[in-house]
């Protein structure tokens, strides 16, 4: 059937298993792919679960447009790629993280808290990530560990770091079967929206999931209630006046879930996991390469091809 088509003023693409390959770096295509849609008027945003400064060590060298937004620790901060210029933010209420960090006590040497404290230069400090006992941490996440060490400090207590701001953003990470353990845990409290599932009326937090079967990592994400990948990008297409319908969103995992759902037009890598490309077919979002078969600058050139057929014809419709 014949469907209205809305070219893509945004694209928001993920960072990790998306962008970026397997070698943790932007191939020359989707670098190309980024820089034409921005030549045609096109917004690039980079949606991610890292926060701001750890995502910008790969953006910087890019050369993005400098106003472009960040989307950062998977919804709960905006920013410019440029100067670092706070959009939006939300916070886990301290008396809420307080909580959670009783309630995931068996849990808590897998338990990193973030916080917002992002300078000009896009860069922050220690005490970014907040840490207490990381046996379970170095476990699985030792290549992450060192990489952020300069901007992580070590506690004796959670509750002694939540005296002061509150975080934006709290996460569990360690082996699958571990992790959905903690799920199932957090899941079954009515201060807590389950992954998936609609927020619940009197939630205070909401749950995110990203797993690497292949590493047998998972990482719980746990940001304040309502707060994802979508919300961001709807807050930030309102500030732009856009429509979400104008919105491409490219992701590989069940943190871009939501984002997938929200954009106009969809497209999940075929690296994603496998039973999230079982959704994919069922939601009808498109399903493009691998992340390292440039399949961002594939889904980027096919979207910008269709807009210049329809720019010529002025027939904005596409087939079903």
């Amino acid at each position: 059937m014949l469907v209205p088509y809305s070219p893509p003023k945004l694209i928001a693409i993920d960072m990790d298993g998306t962008l970026l390959g397997s070698n943790g770096r932007v191939s020359e295509r989707n670098l190309a792919a980024l820089r034409s849609a921005e030549a045609a008027g096109v917004e690039i945003v980079i949606a991610t679960g890292r926060r701001h400064a750890f995502a910008m060590r790969v953006l910087r060298e890019l050369n993005l447009r400098r106003t472009s937004a960040l989307v950062s620790s998977n919804g709960t901060v905006i920013r410019t790629i440029g100067s670092a210029e706070l959009l939006h933010r939300s916070h886990i209420p301290l008396s809420t993280a307080l909580w959670l960090c009783e309630h995931v006590a068996e849990f808590r040497s897998t338990l990193v808290l973030t916080f917002d404290t992002v300078g000009e230069d896009g860069d922050d400090s220690r005490g970014a990530l907040v840490v207490e006992e990381t046996s379970g941490l170095y476990a699985n996440m030792d290549r992450w560990m060192q990489s952020n060490e300069p901007y992580i400090a070590h506690v004796p207590s959670f509750e002694e770091a939540l005296r002061g701001d509150p975080p934006t953003q709290m996460m569990l990470c360690g082996p699958i079967a571990h992790m959905r353990r903690a799920e199932a845990l957090l899941a079954e409290h009515p201060l807590v929206t389950p992954i998936g599932a609609d927020s619940r009326p009197d939630a205070e937090i909401a749950l995110h999931r990203t797993e690497y079967p292949d590493h047998d990592l998972c990482i719980i994400d746990i940001l304040p209630a309502g707060c994802s990948k979508a919300s961001a990008l709807e807050h930030l297409a309102e500030l732009r006046g856009i429509s979400m319908q104008n919105v491409l969103a490219i992701g590989d995992n069940w943190n871009d879930v939501p984002m997938l759902d929200h954009a106009g037009q969809a497209v999940l890598m075929s690296n994603a996991p496998e039973d999230l490309k079982q959704i994919a077919g069922e939601r009808g979002w498109t399903i493009g390469p691998s992340n390292d078969e440039d399949g961002v600058a594939v889904a980027i050139e096919a979207a910008l091809e269709i807009t210049s057929t329809l720019n010529a014809t002025e027939k904005p419709l596409m087939v079903v």
